[in-house]
């Protein structure tokens, strides 16, 4: 499973050329598609890297950097560097950063999961969200972090999903499938929306997600599911060597 390519949906998409495109609107619309609660899945996934002072985290997929900022707001002592492909994502995470003063402890630079120019074992904590289901080769991405990653260092992956069955499974399914295109169409751009959607659904379950994290070299401390499955919480570990 280790050497399985993932290809994304469409070629266009996920790349740092569309993001640009709707870096000013992001952060907005990501309040708006998910009624705000996706702070709180951030909140989640701090927690999850359970960090130190002193820590060294990468952020992947870092955007317009909230999770970066996150990280640095809620652990003082410690350092983050987000990375992303984006060009027109990170000039937004600049802004942000230096509003917040935040400049001595986030850096931001350019970058992929795929190739992450940090030296094997070098990091205490791995973050990245809503940037997975837009890497091509995912096992080659889950292998560098596993690579970067201290032993006993934690990777927290957050990243959407198809919700689960039921009532409110059903309620959400219909707020992604149809709500979130129509409202990317309104306030940024329709083709963008409409690949969110398509992602998610080309996105695999959760379980064999854990086990291509396992095959990279995580040992999978969970894979929780939040708010009727519309996300899921991966948390993985690197053990040190046998």
């Amino acid at each position: 499973m280790d050497e399985v390519k993932t290809l994304a949906v469409d070629p266009r998409g996920g790349s740092g050329e569309m993001f640009d495109r709707i870096a000013a609107r992001y952060d907005l619309m990501n309040r708006i598609i998910s009624l705000g609660i996706d702070q709180r899945w951030r909140r989640r996934t701090v927690d999850a890297l359970a960090l130190k002072p002193g820590a060294r985290v990468l952020d992947l997929a870092t955007g317009t950097g909230d999770l970066a900022m996150m990280i640095a707001r809620r652990h003082p002592e410690v350092s983050v560097e987000g990375i992303d492909p984006s060009a027109g994502m990170l000039a937004e995470g600049e802004r942000k950063v230096a509003a917040a003063a935040l400049g001595a402890r986030v850096k931001l630079r350019r970058g992929d999961a795929e190739h992450i120019d940090a030296e094997d074992g070098s990091v205490d904590g791995i973050s990245m969200a809503f940037g997975i289901r837009n890497v091509v080769d995912r096992p080659k991405a889950l292998r560098e972090m596993a690579r970067a990653l201290k032993p006993g260092g934690r990777v927290a992956i957050l990243e959407l999903s198809e919700p689960r069955r039921g009532l409110l499974g059903t309620l959400a399914r219909v707020h992604i499938h149809h709500v979130v295109p129509t409202l990317g169409a309104l306030l940024s751009g329709a083709w963008e929306y409409r690949y969110l959607q398509r992602s998610i659904a080309a996105f695999p379950p959760a379980e064999e997600f854990a086990e291509t994290m396992r095959a990279s070299g995580l040992r999978v401390e969970r894979a929780e599911p939040m708010t009727f499955g519309v996300v899921h919480l991966y948390v993985g570990v690197r053990d040190a060597a046998k």
